[in-house]
């Protein structure tokens, strides 16, 4: 692991860029399609760089944790890193992960985010919350943050982004 800042080199996505659509299996082998779930409210997508590290695990079971805190603002939280669906399954299994996990194992939705991390070959630790709906906003980024791998976001951060 290089000593460098572990912080994604590409320019992310920022607050009113309009996200991309994107389909990618879950941790089921099923499609999922960024613009389908938008059609049931907004969508917190959480990149983390792999399964099984300590700091995905937090972060994922907090975002477990407080799943009906996200579900009363009509909000979808999205997981997506770089591994397989088959490791984001038994992962998922092993830390009672209640979330979909998106495998971007050809790292195209990340390297669209602007969170690609090539020194590991795995995506950026990002958070964004993107509107959805059917009004003029809808895809639009409402909150966006990107930080280094080893830190977290803060759940009260996202949930105050969301409207």
């Amino acid at each position: 692991m290089p000593n460098a800042h572990l912080t994604p080199r590409d320019n992310p996505l920022t607050e009113g860029d309009r996200a991309p659509d994107f389909t990618l299996p879950n941790q089921n082998r099923e499609d999922v399609t960024l613009s389908r779930l938008l059609d049931q409210g907004d969508v917190v997508l959480s990149f983390f760089p792999m399964a099984f590290t300590s700091v995905c695990s937090t972060e994922m079971g907090c975002f477990t944790r407080d799943k009906a805190r996200f579900e009363a603002k009509g909000a979808t939280v999205v997981g997506v890193s770089c591994d397989s669906f088959a490791a984001l399954k038994a992962w998922a299994e092993h830390d009672k992960i209640d979330a979909t996990l998106l495998a971007d194992m050809h790292r195209q939705v990340c390297r669209a985010f602007g969170v690609y991390f090539a020194p590991l070959n795995v995506a950026g630790r990002a958070t964004f919350v993107i509107k959805g709906g059917r009004g003029a906003d809808r895809g639009r980024i409402t909150w966006a943050n990107s930080r280094e791998l080893k830190d977290a976001v803060k759940n009260e951060d996202v949930l105050a982004a969301i409207s």
